[in-house]
């Protein structure tokens, strides 16, 4: 029995180790250049607004069709706050790029972060909406420091697109407020097709960066669903194996009632909130550097659709689609603000469905815990690296009565391993009586053969919180501490033949390997004994990549434990009632009785 628990925990343990290692085996690293941006055309030379307002019927002398936007170049206004620089362009009438403000591209380098630099269109320009969408070069209809207001006119039917940056109670500093405006300038009925909006591009971060985290997604309010690039690359193992078709999909449609809908990748996202519900999304993978060869992840970004049904118009009438659209930063504490958003937009932060792992560990529950705790911690002290140390001190501190509890139990465990052993010897023709007297003796000593495993079993879901929430959030990104340069990626400070020379892992793993050998052994069998001190070496390899952050939480950690065990082991030995006053092996008093049987005369 006990070598098949063993068997079962080691391959329990690798599994794990997997998981982890796999998940982050492509994680960037510190970017070492700005990623490649897509190029600008010549901004508009003034910002006037032309003669004639929009249309109002059709013998309005300025309603003309738009002109084709491949026709003309393009033509770009801009709108700003404290938090974005929004660079909008008139083919499509849309948003053709968002600097962040308070982020850059390049740690030590003033380039600001861009999204939908790179792109499959200009995020919210219509698709497949002839004389309107993204091939329609749009007339500037007026500018303002808050506002942008773009118009065209195509069979009769004006559209008018409207951005503002303006403040506004209950909107973020992050969110653009947009309305496209359709007006029926005919006598007659005017159907219209699917107003179909891009939600930009999301592109891997830098070039090292091989995509694993770029995902879209979409939520109906209560549940929100997300589409890995992954899935839209075809192959797999039931490809391998010939189950499936390993075609890539053109595209991934998800038919279902959209109170929100995103593209993001690791660190940062576009989030449109409507203000009805729409009827469905769709995902596209994107190829953004065409020189690339097609094997290589890192030229391949991942857009998103959310498409609207529109009732036909009246004649005259008019219906206005409007939205917040979201361009900035996966901060929990700024997603998770009901006051703003209503809809459960902070479940963009992917903390319990990046995979399988997480899931099981209930990372959606505690990775906003974690980082709920360490950013008000962060408030107070303003360094993150100080903040996941005493995040670390303050759970250590809360569970204290578990582990203390913990460590008297596997103390206890220890002292009954001499009669463990004795009593398997005497016993080992009879596996049946062995389980009985073991019961026996655990129940007559009070002792919990699984008390030992408390403190990992507690451990465990923090530590896979802490990963998923580094993981996601940009807070952490860029964060340096001590020689660490960026806690969200590896500590790497030098190679050696090609290999990185990371720190904070080697740290993690020495106190692991201390805590282990101060740490009584709760098992009599040889192979669980020999895991338990083998499983720190792996652990350490299996983390050698991880995020400098996560490393650090488990230094801290195992530090805090290893003095806590060093007082443990100061304390009197426990009395078991089995063992006290019982002979020993050399018959003095106060010893244990030699039950060893005798060997056979042959």
């Amino acid at each position: 029995m006990d070598k098949k628990n063993t068997l079962i925990g080691v391959l329990l343990l690798l599994a794990a180790m997997a998981s982890f290692y796999f998940s982050a085996r492509l994680v960037p690293p510190a970017p070492s250049r700005a990623p490649i941006t897509a190029p600008s055309g010549n901004p508009l030379a003034k910002n006037e607004a032309p003669p004639a307002g929009p249309a109002t019927s059709p013998s309005d002398a300025t309603l003309t069709a738009g002109k084709a936007a491949s026709s003309t170049p393009a033509e770009y206004a801009t709108l700003a706050n404290d938090f974005l620089e929004i660079k909008l362009t008139n083919h499509g009438g849309a948003i053709d790029s968002i600097g962040l403000k308070k982020y850059l591209a390049v740690q030590g380098r003033p380039e600001l972060y861009t999204l939908n630099a790179q792109q499959m269109a200009p995020a919210l320009s219509l698709t497949d909406f002839p004389g309107a969408d993204l091939h329609t070069a749009y007339t500037l209809v007026s500018q303002t420091a808050d506002e942008v207001v773009y118009r065209t006119v195509s069979d009769g039917l004006e559209v008018t697109r409207r951005y503002s940056l303006a403040k506004t109670p209950g909107r973020d500093a992050y969110q653009i407020r947009h309305e496209t405006t359709f007006h029926n300038l005919t006598d007659k009925a005017l159907p219209l097709p699917r107003a179909t909006f891009n939600l930009g591009t999301a592109a891997p971060l830098n070039e090292n960066d091989f995509g694993i985290y770029l995902s879209s997604g979409y939520s109906d309010g209560n549940d929100a669903s997300f589409v890995k690039r992954s899935d839209l690359e075809g192959g797999g193992i039931l490809a391998a194996v010939g189950m499936k078709d390993g075609t890539p999909p053109p595209y991934i449609q998800n038919p279902a009632t959209i109170a929100w809908a995103s593209v993001q990748n690791q660190f940062f996202t576009m989030i449109l909130t409507p203000d009805q519900p729409g009827t469905g999304a769709r995902s596209e993978r994107v190829k953004l550097n065409p020189l690339a060869p097609i094997t290589d992840k890192r030229a391949y970004g991942i857009t998103n659709y959310a498409q609207f049904e529109i009732k036909p118009l009246a004649p005259g009438a008019s219906t206005t689609f409007g939205g917040n659209f979201f361009t900035g930063p996966k901060e929990y504490k700024r997603l998770s603000n009901t006051d703003v958003f209503k809809h459960g937009e902070d479940k963009v932060m992917q903390f319990g469905s990046i995979s399988p792992f997480n899931k099981i560990f209930a990372s959606g529950f505690f990775a906003p815990i974690l980082l709920t705790m360490m950013t008000w911690i962060h408030s107070g002290v303003n360094n993150w690296g100080w903040s996941i140390i005493l995040t670390t001190l303050c759970l250590k501190t809360i569970f204290l009565p578990f582990t203390l509890a913990a460590s008297r139990s596997s103390k206890r465990m220890a002292k009954l391993n001499p009669l463990m052993q004795a009593m398997r010897e005497k016993y080992k023709d009879n596996p049946q009586k062995i389980q009985t007297e073991t019961l026996r003796l655990f129940k007559e000593n009070k002792v919990n053969p699984v008390g030992g495993c408390i403190p990992i079993l507690i451990t465990i879901p923090f530590f896979v919180g802490f990963y998923s929430m580094l993981q996601s959030s940009s807070d952490l990104r860029f964060a340096s501490f001590l020689w660490v340069r960026d806690l969200s990626a590896p500590d790497t400070v030098g190679h050696v033949f090609g290999l990185p020379i990371n720190i904070m892992p080697l740290f993690m793993g020495a106190t692991m390997i201390f805590q282990m050998r101060l740490t009584p052994t709760p098992t009599t069998d040889n192979a669980q004994a020999t895991m338990m001190k083998v499983m720190p070496w792996i652990f350490t390899v299996f983390c050698y990549s991880f995020p400098s952050g996560l490393a650090l939480y488990s230094t801290i950690n195992g530090l805090f434990t290893i003095g806590q065990q060093m007082v443990i082991n100061r304390m009197p030995e426990p009395q078991l009632p089995a063992t006290a006053g019982a002979p020993s092996a050399t018959g003095g008093p106060g010893s244990m009785k030699n039950v060893t049987p005798k060997k056979k005369k042959s």
